[in-house]
């Protein structure tokens, strides 16, 4: 299967977030953009830990994302570093970013859908 970043479907598009996706063999897999400053913690309160319970995969085409997991450990990824993140991370953009990245649909779609409920989308 190929797709155009060009013909993917806007599956989210708030202030400082832009997602393309497609669902592909179970997969969720998009184009994602986030203004610098964006912050996923406060969307992701409610979930356990407060924190994605979703693994996800991927490569940072620009910017730079800080990671910070359950444990308490941070890591920074940046342009052209592939990443695994495990399930129970939060995060933000540190630079306007854009990413490929794959996730198990069904975490995603519960993750999505906490999403959307905290901002009322």
């Amino acid at each position: 299967m190929r797709q155009s970043k060009d013909d993917l479907p806007v599956t989210m598009n708030l202030p400082g977030v832009r997602i393309l996706s497609a669902n592909w063999g179970g997969m969720f897999t998009c184009v994602s953009q986030f203004a610098k400053g964006t912050d996923f913690t406060p969307v992701l309160k409610g979930l356990k830990d407060d924190m994605c319970q979703c693994p996800h995969w991927g490569y940072i085409l620009k910017g730079a994302l800080r990671i910070r997991y359950a444990d308490g450990s941070e890591e920074r990824i940046v342009a052209g570093d592939l990443y695994y993140m495990q399930d129970g991370h939060t995060g933000w953009a540190e630079e306007d970013t854009e990413l490929v990245e794959f996730s198990p649909q069904k975490e995603m779609d519960v993750t999505l859908g906490h999403i959307r409920a905290q901002v009322g989308a």
